[in-house]
This record gives structure tokens, C-alpha cells and sequence, in this order.
């Protein structure tokens, strides 16, 4: 038998709320990875080509990351529902302006308007997602979020790509619109949270900023989301022994992939809140680095494939929840704020991915990718453990005296 779980449960209105702020995260994510499978679609209706038309998510991914840190700075003082709902209003306007654009540039302009809606409801979001439980519930809370946001993956972008086949890629942004709008009206009805931080200078809220621990759990979250983007940017080429080139197959290791991702931002929540977030981190990193370093093996048939993408999608999702944990611990008040900045870590990883996956390419077999992937997690890790022994040495220190 297990032992009981020492922490008080999650009060049934707390649940519903973070239901709610996931259901909203489901709808961000879907419009961030609808884009990719719909791009022949629009690059065809638009008359332009496909790498043009990928600069729609580029588009996106960097309004997103560069906004983020300061829309979160410059809003700490609303109250958080105020904030939550004028994000998901600026991403329904946007969507809704995609879905009736009628040029090239006028859907970029509205991909770029929606990043700065998702910039300004993520973050916050996270943060009242910890917010509505205990500290001793923050894990799982937060683990919530990111069932929302993978589910995307498994859920949300495969629907997405069949209406966009069957009836049109702007039916796909009207749908999103439609969901967040509803999030939006319900978050008007049911939560009232308060400000993050009311009558304090921007100076104060800044001030985790000059902990070495937020700025290594912020390099290390670049460079491990760095290492696992290389590989999820060129996927299908990783994979084509597997696949066969076979669209339906790549969809089933994708699914796999965000099947378990649910699983695993569920799991690390709970061993987050018992163990705590270095422990998951460590755990997390390690079973990434073996998963990567034999994927040039475990990608050239489909049982391995297979067994390698669920290892993936339950420690990538995994290593999320505990990174964003350990932010919030530093700073509660500033949690806005450092889940921006976090989110800028991922993003920068996502467009640094696909440069030094091009560079790479040129030198090694696209099947000995994730290899590069290896070195960044590796590196990461070293961070990491590096961070964390050099804070165990003042501890010491008083110990001994």
C-alpha cells in the first residue's frame, strides 16, 4: 500500500477554475500547432509559397516571446481575470481577422496580433492556476496547464487539420475564436482572483531577475527545449524508416507523443509536489538523454519509434511543470512575470532549434539528429547540477560552522 498523501485535496471550485484556465491553455495551443499541417492550404488559397507561408508561425512563436516579458511587467498591477480575459479578446480578435483575411500580408499582421494574445494569457494563467491551490498543490495545479496546452497536440491540432482538410483552414481559426471566446465569458462568471502585485514598483516585481537561480532555471529550460525542438522541427525526416513516408503513421507517433505528454505533465505535478522540482528535473533529464541518444536506432522501426516518442512526450511535458515550479517558488508575487520570462526560454529554443538543426544538417544524417539534441540536453543537465551543488556549498558551510 501506498502511504496517504499528507496535502489537503484540491477543493472542488478550485478544480473547476483550473478546468476552465486548461480549457483556455487547449485553445492557445491548438492554434499554435494547427498552423504547420494547414500550411499547403493556405500557402495554395493565398498564391504563395510554403516557406513563406511558414512565416506564420514565425510570426506568431516571436510576437509571443518577445512580448511576453514586458506585457506581464506592465500588467502586474491588473487584477488577474482583467488580464486573463482582454488576452484571450485580443487572440479571438485575431483569429477572427485570420479566418477573413484576404491577403498575405493582413493574415501575417493577424498571426502576430494573436501571439500577443497568448503572450499576455499564458503566463498569467500559470499563475493563477498556483494561485487557487495551496503551495503544497502547486505542482499539480500547474501540472493542469500543461494538460491543457499538450492536449493540444493529441486533440486539438489533429481535429484541427481535419476540418482544415475538409472544409477550410479558416473554419480552423473560427473554431479557436469560438472556444476562446466562450473561455473568456466564463472566466468573467466564475473567477475573481485579484492582482498580482498592487501598489508595487516595477523595480520590486523585477527583482528575482538578479537571482542566479532564475536565470539558470531559465538557461536551462533554453537549452534543453533547444534540444528537443531540433528534432520535433525535422520529425518526419527523423522518422521516414519508420513511417515510410506514410502521412497517417507520422500522425499516430504524433498522437503518441501527446498522449503522453498528458501523462506525463500529470505524473510530474504529483512527484513534484511530493518530491520536489530538482529531483523531477534530474529524473526527467536523464531519461531524455538515453531516449535521444538511441533514437538514431529506436526511429528505423515502428515499435521502437513508437516506444521512443512515448519516452519523449512523458519527460518533455514532464520537465515543464517542475521548471515552472521551481520560478514560482523564487517569487509568488513576481510569478507572472517569471512565467513570461519562461516562456520567452521556450520560444527562443523553438526559433533557435530550427537554425541549428538547418547548420547540422549539412554535416550529419538527418537520422543522427537527435544526437545534436543530446548535447544541449547534456548541457542543461551540467547546468543544472552545477546550480545545485554550488548552492548545497553555502549550506554546508553553515552546517560546519
Amino acid at each position: 500500500m501506498t502511504p496517504a498523501d499528507p496535502t489537503p485535496a484540491v477543493a472542488p471550485a478550485a478544480r473547476s477554475r483550473l478546468v476552465l484556465l486548461a480549457t483556455g491553455m487547449f485553445a492557445i495551443g491548438t492554434d499554435s500547432f494547427v498552423i504547420a499541417p494547414l500550411l499547403s492550404h493556405i500557402a495554395h488559397d493565398l498564391d504563395v509559397g510554403i516557406a513563406a507561408a511558414a512565416q506564420l508561425i514565425t510570426a506568431y512563436a516571436l510576437a509571443y516571446a518577445v512580448s511576453s516579458p514586458f506585457i506581464a511587467t506592465v500588467t502586474a498591477h491588473w487584477r488577474r481575470e482583467r488580464a486573463l480575459v482582454a488576452g484571450l479578446a485580443i487572440f479571438v480578435l485575431a483569429n477572427a481577422c485570420a479566418a477573413s483575411a484576404m491577403s498575405f500580408a493582413a493574415i501575417l499582421a493577424a498571426r502576430a496580433f494573436a501571439g500577443l494574445g497568448a503572450a499576455l494569457f499564458a503566463p498569467v494563467a500559470s499563475a493563477s492556476a498556483a494561485g487557487l491551490v495551496s503551495p503544497a498543490r502547486r505542482g499539480r495545479a500547474l501540472s493542469i496547464m500543461m494538460i491543457g496546452l499538450s492536449s493540444a497536440t493529441a486533440l486539438g491540432s489533429p481535429l484541427g487539420t481535419l476540418i482544415g482538410t475538409f472544409l477550410s483552414w479558416r473554419a480552423v481559426f473560427l473554431l479557436v475564436a469560438a472556444l476562446a471566446a466562450l473561455v473568456a465569458v466564463a472566466i468573467l462568471l466564475a473567477i475573481r482572483i485579484g492582482a498580482e502585485s498592487n501598489g508595487v514598483p516595477v523595480s520590486e516585481r523585477l527583482r528575482p531577475l538578479r537571482e542566479p537561480s532564475v536565470l539558470t532555471t531559465l538557461l536551462v529550460t533554453f537549452l534543453v527545449l533547444t534540444g528537443l525542438y531540433i528534432s520535433y522541427t525535422y520529425i518526419t525526416v527523423i522518422f521516414d524508416r519508420a513511417t515510410g513516408h506514410d502521412g497517417a503513421c507520422m500522425a499516430i507517433l504524433q498522437s503518441i507523443w501527446g498522449f503522453a505528454g498528458i501523462a506525463g505533465a500529470t505524473m510530474a505535478g504529483r512527484l513534484t509536489d511530493r518530491w520536489g522540482s530538482g529531483a523531477v528535473v534530474r529524473v526527467m533529464l536523464v531519461l531524455l538523454l538515453l531516449d535521444f541518444a538511441l533514437m538514431p536506432w529506436t526511429s528505423a522501426h515502428r515499435d521502437s519509434a513508437a516506444a521512443a516518442m512515448l519516452v519523449w512526450g512523458i519527460c518533455g511535458w514532464g520537465f515543464v511543470v517542475p521548471q515552472q515550479h521551481r520560478l514560482i517558488d523564487k517569487a509568488p508575487q513576481s510569478a507572472a512575470i517569471l512565467l513570461a520570462l519562461y516562456t520567452m526560454a521556450v520560444y527562443g529554443g523553438t526559433s533557435a532549434s530550427g537554425v541549428i538543426g538547418a547548420l547540422a544538417l549539412q554535416v550529419i544524417n538527418p537520422h543522427r539528429l537527435p544526437l545534436v539534441g543530446v548535447g544541449l540536453i547534456l548541457s542543461g543537465l551540467l547546468v543544472d547540477e552545477f546550480a545545485r551543488r554550488r548552492r548545497k556549498r553555502p549550506s554546508l558551510a553553515i552546517r560546519g560552522a
